[in-house]
């Protein structure tokens, strides 16, 4: 695919952070490369124009004219977008990010892989950090923007390469999931369970994809695993290289214990040594067990990591305060599976044990719209003590057979003994918390989108009461 003098290359979703990262990083190799999406905006428009990248607005067959030697085509992107069909018309030369990354940055690169259903990002980010923290120059892609890092993606001169592993698919001519590209020595799976359900027909199906990662392991390479998950067992027992688990319990080689868990911080001990993280609740202590083994297996020391962790400020949108304002804490969480909302809310409790916590949801992603979790909603809410949910997006594109039931989802909040409410929007939402909050109070949003810019909206409508 890549035979040949490549000069040119067009990126037809260049406004996606990833998108634009590599896009970049492709410039500084001295191609020329321009880009085109829908209405890019700041910081993604700033990035690309300070790095003179041309971006052209809207999707247009005339934007190919030029005819690039390679199209990169983003996996937002389908068929019936005019670029795609062009390239497929005049048969030009295309592939995906993940392909791209795969040649032109991880091959010949120690390349190391996060994936699971969940903690993903925090355990990139902080891996990366340990890296970076230690001098080892990592390159890195992550689904999130690390506050130490200031950005979601970076193409160094180290040997090492730290992936954020999606098993989502690649575009919409490789429906494989994202990491099968990535060419692992090492692989973290932090977990297992059903998600994308736009995309995978059930637990099986995940499990297969998971499996396929595996099996690309290298004999020479590491898959460390969540000891403790029950969807695990069968990958771990099939994987051709060793295998490290980590955990809690007496099963995992990598173990904590005597656990601290504060209200700004979590402590545990691995193997007599004291670990101690600016992170809370205990997912984060797993999320750091895996970083404790995986950075261990490339040669740093606990003193090393110890330090790292030290100062990890954490990332954006996972736990973010993003205000306080007449006594009311607004935080931030992408969270949208039930089992990271659930964990997200038993973090929180911990570090406002006696506070009043709303959690505000946007059921937005393609498996929250949908009913494979109607039941495991109300028992992810179960440490909030109100519970406001969005109208659900984009609904009526679902079979009525597969959406979720909002009405049974209030019905069944309240039956556990949640107070709730079902606003049509952010606005609503933003006028009802500003009417019923008062100070000490928290409010968690919950979105894995921008939520009508309800954060801003939020405190700006909290500091005028």
């Amino acid at each position: 695919m890549f035979s040949g003098k490549l000069k040119t290359v067009h990126f037809i979703g260049v406004g996606g952070t990833a998108m634009a990262s590599v896009a970049a990083a492709m410039a500084e190799k001295g191609f020329v490369v321009t880009g085109s999406d829908l209405n890019v905006y700041p910081p993604m428009s700033t990035f690309l124009a300070e790095r003179k990248i041309r971006v052209m607005n809207g999707y247009s067959e005339a934007n190919l004219d030029f005819r690039p030697d390679l199209v990169v085509i983003g996996n937002a992107i389908s068929r019936g977008n005019p670029e795609a069909e062009s390239v497929l018309e005049h048969k030009l030369r295309y592939c995906s990010l993940p392909e791209l990354l795969k040649e032109f940055f991880i091959r010949g690169r120690r390349s190391i892989v996060v994936a699971g259903t969940h903690g993903k990002t925090t355990t990139t980010s902080l891996l990366a950090w340990v890296f970076e923290h230690n001098g080892l120059k990592p390159s890195y892609l992550i689904g999130g923007v690390p506050e130490n890092l200031g950005q979601g993606a970076r193409f160094a001169d180290g040997e090492c390469f730290i992936l954020e592993g999606d098993e989502y698919d690649t575009a919409f001519f490789d429906k494989r999931s994202k990491f099968l590209h990535y060419l692992p020595e090492a692989v973290i799976i932090n977990n297992l369970e059903f998600d994308h359900a736009d995309i995978f027909q059930d637990l099986e199906a995940v499990k297969k994809t998971f499996s396929h990662l595996v099996r690309i392991i290298p004999r020479n390479g590491l898959l460390l695993a969540n000891g403790e998950d029950p969807n695990l067992p069968d990958l771990l027992a099939a994987a051709p290289c060793p295998v490290k688990r980590f955990g809690l319990s007496e099963a995992s080689g990598v173990r904590a214990l005597n656990l601290h868990l504060g209200a700004t911080a979590s402590g545990f001990e691995v193997e007599g040594y004291r670990f101690q993280l600016n992170l809370v609740g205990e997912f984060n202590v797993r999320n750091a067990l895996a970083v404790v083994a995986c950075a261990r297996h490339f040669g740093l020391s606990n003193p090393q990591i110890q330090s790292a962790f030290d100062t990890f400020r954490g990332i954006k949108r996972r736990m973010e305060v993003r205000g306080v304002v007449g006594g009311v804490t607004l935080i931030d969480d992408f969270g949208h599976h039930p089992t990271a909302i659930r964990e997200t809310l038993a973090g929180l409790r911990v570090k406002y044990p006696s506070q009043k916590i709303w959690a505000v949801f946007e059921p937005r992603s393609n498996s929250t719209r949908r009913n494979v979790f109607q039941h495991d909603l109300v028992a992810a809410f179960s440490r909030a003590d109100v519970v406001v949910v969005a109208q659900v997006a984009r609904l009526e594109q679902l079979a009525p057979a597969e959406r979720l039931d909002p009405e049974k989802l209030m019905r069944d909040l309240k039956n556990s003994g949640r107070e709730t409410n079902y606003l049509p929007d952010a606005d609503a939402i933003v006028a009802h918390l500003v009417e019923r909050t008062r100070a000490e109070d928290v409010i968690v949003v919950f979105s894995n989108g921008g939520f009508g810019g309800i954060h801003e909206k939020l405190l700006d409508q909290l500091a005028r009461r």
